[in-house]
């Protein structure tokens, strides 16, 4: 290189390649610092974050969380018995055994935990004296035939058959609600955050293991948000694993493609350090990696193959011509790095829309994304090159390219048929239908879960067999939708009050897809009823006062709150399906808009149903805003590198169509909209503006020279279309590996980002030189 044309070069370049040795120090140390704080990064979750706090639904949770015991964060453990019933002294004492050492577990709300051996657990029945009533478990022990009867008897009496009890009386539940942050022991002006995947390894250890290991008779199965989140957590360490699978086969791949070991090493560990810098600043940052999250580095690495393949591309490509691999190594610089920072910026903006959803797990998942595609900038387009100024490329590679581009090349030749005038048309009809097809099925995409039991785990898992085991042995779901009924202090159990809840579990009670709905009033009229000889005719509300008085007092903890100025009605569905929960949270709405008055009103929603139906909600309003965010910035990105609206048509258009195309894949194979799946809407999209953008750069350099469009698009084949092609492929092959992960939302996310990879390849190499032989006019770049 002249020394003229090092002085005009452009400043960053100037910046980078004239001071090589500082800026190689300068990454080594910040790798090295990075690295520390990587080592730091440990996996974290946290109930609230994922959940949407600023709706109105979960503000109202919140705002009377204190006053609705176990219907928050909780689990469920059911203790069974395979051979024999409950009815047995082996059954009881493994039960109370399991209650204690539950009870002790670090974050369990002990004061709230109920089981048959917790004395908030009572029977109740009408005598001739009146009300008698007591703790179920009434004894210390059950060791003989007669206490083992006494105890059928206060069970029977309890209702909590099918509840707490199962229908076959084979087993039990113990509920244990959680707590977000509890006093530590040692220190108890300190606060500790309940680490769920410690929570989860003891109730494996302490519970499962320990209780079915001693007796073979005895089964565990536990479900609720902590233990499907554990589980998420324990998968990670799984993940770890795909991440050696893809780096393998990123490797060969590299090799086979450069035919140069010392490149394809480089390459391979640039991205590496992108990865280590993006763990190292998201510790920096206070923040770690959750079950969502950890997908990222995945990603990261991913991006940083593909931008590192374009400049090992195209420094093969100049050391054919250069007098060394400096020179090759500035040239390959100066031609991507303007397309190579555009792409990568409207990557990480397209990720930085993911802040636009109000669930802080996403929002991390975006900001982790965009932090690192920020470093790819660095590692990728100044590391790279640079490293690669000293290295450069083998001579055995070299003359390797020389000898491909010196002959024609088959491949290339028969793709440059897609410019075309005789087959363009061709593909822009096929790219019209495809939208069509695109559109109409894409509209049966459903928001939320459309599978029983916890979707982010695969259907043979063990929390959806334990979660099956509940649900076919109690008669109450493990999914329940909760309906605040709020009033001033004192007015809870007012007529009117009582009247309009009845009415409301009337509707409930009525509707598809519930099972039964329970509250102050289903108590207040089994005892009205007990209090007038147990006549059926006097299970209603009484329009005195004082009997409704009386009938409350006798309800169980969690009917209302100490000031009875709220009073749950506890809604149990079939399931947590979209179509379930829009459903009722419909009916509540209607119902809260004809009932509610001044003193008097409805508020939806918690209890986990609740939760799941208002997170549908916000994904349901911020997926179209999302959207249409990433191509807005997406399409500004590309205006101001290009300057040219018919050139920003031939880089979106098919990257909207790959959009198109993914929802409909969506709606064929059973995937949701949801907390999982929303992310790779935006993942998607910004990662496959990439090929077009590289494409059409180089496109738009040999129209300039003034070459025919198919020659012109032959000639970018031959250089970037290799590498778009080869990245596709890579990419997809990386993320395919996810298919096989045992947490099924990664699986999901595996398939989509497969298809959006390749699709969004093939689009890039088939439509847009396709809609360039319609909208670009050769003559006007070249005045």
């Amino acid at each position: 290189m002249s020394r003229h044309h090092q002085e005009t070069a452009p400043f960053v370049e100037r910046l980078i390649f004239n001071n090589r040795l500082v800026v190689l120090l300068l990454f080594a140390a910040i790798t090295l610092f990075m690295a520390f704080q990587a080592s730091q990064v440990r996996p974290v979750t946290s109930f609230d974050k994922m959940i949407p706090l600023q709706h109105p639904w979960i503000a109202n949770m919140i705002e009377h969380r204190d006053d609705m015991a176990n219907l928050g964060n909780s689990i469920r453990i059911a203790v069974a018995i395979e051979d024999g019933d409950i009815f047995s002294t082996e059954y009881m004492e493994t039960l109370k055994r399991v209650n204690d050492e539950v009870f002790f577990l670090p974050g369990v709300d002990r004061a709230n935990l109920r089981s048959l051996w917790t004395p908030n657990v009572r029977w109740t029945e009408v005598t001739e004296y009146g009300f008698d009533g007591g703790p179920v478990a009434d004894k210390p022990s059950y060791l003989t035939e007669e206490d083992l009867e006494d105890l059928r008897v206060n069970i029977l009496k309890s209702g909590e058959i099918g509840r707490l009890v199962a229908n076959n009386f084979k087993s039990t539940i113990i509920e244990v609600p959680l707590q977000e942050s509890y006093p530590n022991p040692e220190n108890q002006g300190e606060l500790i955050q309940l680490d769920y995947g410690e929570f989860s390894r003891l109730l494996e250890e302490k519970i499962r293991n320990e209780f079915q290991g001693e007796n073979p008779n005895i089964s565990i199965h536990i479900v609720g948000f902590a233990k499907k989140v554990g589980d998420l957590i324990e998968g990670i360490v799984k993940v770890v694993m795909y991440f050696g699978v893809a780096l393998l086969i990123t490797f060969a791949l590299l090799l086979i493609f450069t035919r140069c070991l010392k490149s394809s090493l480089v390459t391979l560990a640039c991205s590496v350090i992108a990865v280590i810098w993006q763990m190292g600043l998201l510790h920096t940052l206070g923040y770690g990696l959750d079950p969502y999250s950890i997908l990222v580095p995945f990603l990261v690495f991913a991006i940083g193959i593909s931008h590192g393949v374009q400049i090992i591309n195209a420094m093969s490509i100049e050391s054919i011509t250069a007098d060394s691999a400096y020179t090759a190594a500035r040239r390959a610089f100066r031609s991507l790095y303007v397309p190579g920072m555009v792409a990568l910026v409207s990557d990480g903006v397209g990720f930085a829309t993911l802040l636009l959803i109000e669930i802080e797990v996403i929002r991390e998942l975006g900001i982790a994304a965009s932090v690192g595609v920020g470093v790819i900038i660095l590692t990728n387009l100044v590391l790279l090159p640079t490293l690669m100024s000293y290295i450069g490329i083998s001579k055995r590679a070299v003359e390797r390219n020389r000898d491909l581009n010196s002959r024609p090349q088959r491949l290339w030749r028969g793709l440059s048929g897609f410019a075309h005038p005789a087959v363009a048309p061709i593909s822009v009809v096929i790219a019209i239908i495809a939208f069509a097809f695109g559109i109409y099925h894409g509209q049966k995409v459903e928001i939320g879960d459309l599978d029983p039991g916890a979707p982010e785990l695969h259907a043979d898992s063990r929390y959806n067999l334990d979660n099956d085991f509940i649900i076919r042995n109690y008669s109450t779901s493990s999914d329940v939708l909760v309906v605040m009924v709020s009033t001033p202090p004192e007015m809870c159990s007012a007529y009117e009050t009582m009247e309009a809840i009845d009415q409301l579990e009337w509707r409930m009670a009525n509707l598809s897809g519930v099972q039964s709905a329970v509250s102050l009033v289903t108590v207040a009229k089994q005892v009205i009823m007990g209090n007038n000889e147990g006549s059926l005719k006097w299970q209603t509300l009484s329009r005195n006062q004082d009997n409704l008085n009386t009938a409350i007092s006798r309800a169980p903890e969690g009917m209302f709150n100490a000031s009875c100025s709220l009073a749950p009605v506890m809604v149990f569905l079939n399931d947590h399906k979209a179509e379930t929960l829009q459903r009722v949270t419909a009916e509540v709405e209607a119902f809260a808009e004809e009932y509610n008055t001044e003193n008097l009103e409805f508020k939806l929603a918690a209890g986990n149903a609740g939760i799941e139906a208002a997170t549908n909600v916000v994904i349901e309003k911020s997926q179209i805003k999302m959207l249409i965010t990433v191509y807005v910035v997406v399409i500004l990105m590309c205006l101001a590198t290009f300057r040219s609206i018919p050139a920003v048509l031939c880089i979106i258009i098919p990257l909207a169509l790959t959009s198109v195309l993914a929802n409909a894949l969506m709606a064929f194979l059973g995937i949701g909209v949801k907390v999982a799946t929303l992310p790779v809407i935006a993942l998607g999209v910004g990662i496959g503006v990439d090929y077009g953008i590289y494409i059409y750069s180089r496109l738009e350099t040999y129209l300039r020279q003034g070459l025919p469009l198919q020659e012109a698009y032959y000639e970018t084949l031959k250089t970037t279309g290799k590498a778009v092609t080869f990245t596709g492929f890579t990419l997809a092959i990386g993320v395919a590996t996810w298919i096989f992960s045992d947490i099924k939302f990664q699986a999901d996310m595996g398939i989509l980002l497969t298809f959006m990879f390749l699709w969004n390849m093939f689009g890039a190499l088939w439509l847009l030189p396709a809609l360039a032989r319609f909208l670009i006019r050769p003559e006007k770049l070249r005045d």
